[in-house]
């Protein structure tokens, strides 16, 4: 989710209690496109970071200190020359845009107090942050945009600032019945969209929870809302207005699991699927959020050449499967060229010389069936040209179905890898991953004297709503650790049945099955199901048995096991009611 109009109107109340009086002590533009300006405000110190990245623009408070140049940027010795000590006297939005204008006094040459303006636009490749006179007219920016980029506003020093109305879309928050419903006359399309089309600073998501919480399907035609329907939306859009000028915000992030995938100023009920985590301020929503995306790519890019590795593997061994199964219905018809054999050893002595055909009773099956013969050889050498032909047949049949069972465990091992990749978290699960191929030969063995690295690697920990602690393997090396060294007897051994996925193992201290709640059960099999590749399913089975009964299979690869007696039951994959531990 970009940063919408709410967002920013959460920032803007943020930025009002922590800097408004405060003096800018520091200035630096640690990147092309962005500026971190450090605040003093009596006896707090903040750091606020401004980007106007094309992809990714943004504003948060933050602790964290950024690389800079060695030599200042023009953009940022010209602020460091006018606003450098100055005092933030304000900071507005205008309406609900995606803009924050920071006024800033300063003093001049002369020593005359005079006010200077700093625009942050936060409007995806139309990001910029303005410098400004109190008049409005542009000093620099950080991105100069000449006519012959934009042709509908020029962003150059002497020009005069302007916010563009390109998009003709109302105020959210001076909303009226009437501008409702006008709005969505003038937009042929679906509801949700005709919101976030037609009204300044509302985002998809939001869009979505405005129509929740009207109880409309956001996927309906927006013409088609009746007028009691309208005053509903109505009222429900002024209560977010108001909300938003009252300051009412709850920043949030919403997870997938531990994976984050929205975050908002104000609570999302729509996502109820999702676990909502709060926080005390939108610049630490923004900075967990997306430094968390930015750890998931780092890491999706770091295993990049595992998992081009293990495609390429499951692609061939696919394609060798296919073929063998092709190869193996070809076989089918092997019994019917003994039974050629068996019936033409029978009935053959009755046979005139030359004779092309064998009509005779199948005392298999009591049907007549007609065999063709070679004219050219005697009825013993046709018997025998089927049962080589049989001899054959068997052969290649019980050689592929061996091969074919190999090429199949294959497939699912790699599948298994695959997953393993999937929740991969940090550098040292991936270099476990790593070894692992390495043993089973898919990644080159290492040269000589080339020395084996310390994997610190290590499974998931969580406890349960009562207590008890459950470990889940993150690859199949740390599978077989958990399940045959670390866990004991009467521990309970979870799985996703028939798919591949993690062990999961809880602890039971030595209580019997019988004994223990039923709540443990519930939590371990979500958890299974949520360690699998039924991840994106809304249910997925998953077996559980003692430990006892889960056997290694000799010969096969690490993490595969065989068990005979065990309990089943349906469970949706889940992290919720789980502590993970460190």
């Amino acid at each position: 989710m970009a940063l919408d109009g709410i967002v920013i109107a959460c920032m803007a109340k943020e930025m009002n209690e922590r800097i408004v009086g405060g003096r800018i002590s520091r200035i630096a533009q640690p990147e092309a496109d962005a500026l971190m300006l450090t605040i003093k405000n009596q006896k707090d110190t903040w750091k606020l970071f401004l980007s106007a990245g094309a992809s990714l623009p943004l504003v948060y408070f933050t602790e964290a200190p950024k690389a800079n140049p060695m030599t200042a940027p023009s953009f940022c010795m010209l602020l460091r020359k006018y606003i450098g000590n100055g005092r933030i006297v304000s900071v507005t939005q205008p309406g609900l845009e995606r803009i924050l204008n920071l006024e800033i006094e300063h003093l001049d040459e002369m020593g005359d107090l005079r006010r200077k303006r700093l625009i942050a636009e936060f409007m995806g490749k139309h990001s910029n942050l303005i410098f400004c006179n109190e008049d409005g007219t542009i000093i620099d920016s950080i991105k100069r945009i000449p006519l012959s980029v934009s042709s509908v506003r020029e962003v150059l020093p002497g020009r005069p600032y302007f916010i563009p109305d390109t998009m003709k879309k109302s105020d959210p928050l001076s909303l009226t019945e009437e501008t409702l419903a006008r709005t969505l006359k003038e937009k042929p399309m679906a509801l949700g969209k005709a919101l976030y089309t037609g009204f300044t600073g509302l985002s998809p998501v939001m869009a979505e929870e405005i129509c929740h919480l009207s109880s409309l399907d956001s996927g309906r035609p927006a013409a088609e809302l009746s007028p009691l329907e309208l005053t509903h939306l109505a009222g429900t859009m002024k209560r977010l207005a108001e909300d938003i000028q009252s300051g009412a915000f709850s920043p949030c992030i919403l997870y997938d699991g531990e994976t984050p995938a929205e975050f908002s100023a104000l609570p999302l009920t729509h996502l109820s699927a999702y676990r909502s985590v709060s926080f005390s301020s939108i610049s630490e929503v923004l900075e967990t959020y997306y430094a968390s995306r930015e750890a998931l790519t780092r890491i999706r890019q770091k295993s990049a050449e595992l998992r081009h590795t293990v495609q390429t593997a499951l692609e061939r061994n696919r394609k060798k499967y296919d073929l063998q199964l092709r190869q193996l219905k070809d076989t089918e018809k092997r019994d019917k060229f003994r039974v050629y054999g068996e019936l033409i050893n029978a009935y053959g002595y009755g046979l005139e010389p030359e004779a092309k055909e064998l009509s005779a009773l199948n005392y298999y099956t009591g049907e007549t069936v007609k065999i063709p013969l070679d004219p050219a050889m005697t009825p013993q050498e046709n018997a025998k040209r089927y049962f080589d032909r049989y001899g054959k047949l068997k052969r290649t049949f019980e050689a592929l179905t061996e091969l074919t069972a190999e090429t199949e465990a294959e497939i699912t091992y790699l599948e298994s890898v695959m997953a393993a990749l999937d929740i991969a978290r940090g550098e040292e699960d991936l270099a476990q991953i790593k070894e692992e191929l390495r043993e089973s030969g898919f990644v080159r063995k290492r040269s000589k004297g080339e020395k084996k690295g310390r994997i610190t690697s290590v499974p998931f920990h969580y406890l349960s709503s009562d207590g008890f602690h459950i470990y889940v393997g993150k690859n199949n090396l740390q599978n077989e650790e958990l399940t045959f060294r670390f866990a004991s007897g009467n521990d309970l051994w979870f799985h996703a049945k028939g798919i591949p996925g993690s062990h999961v193992i809880v602890k039971t201290e030595g209580r019997p099955k019988e004994e223990l709640p039923d709540r443990l059960f519930e939590e371990a099999a979500a958890l299974a199901a949520w360690y699998s590749r039924g991840r994106g399913g809304e249910k997925v089975e998953v077996d559980y048995v003692e430990k006892k009964q889960v056997k290694k299979v000799a010969g096969a690869k690490p993490g595969f096991v065989i068990y005979h007696t065990n309990y089943s039951m349906v469970a949706a994959p889940s992290l919720r009611s789980l502590k993970e531990l460190s």
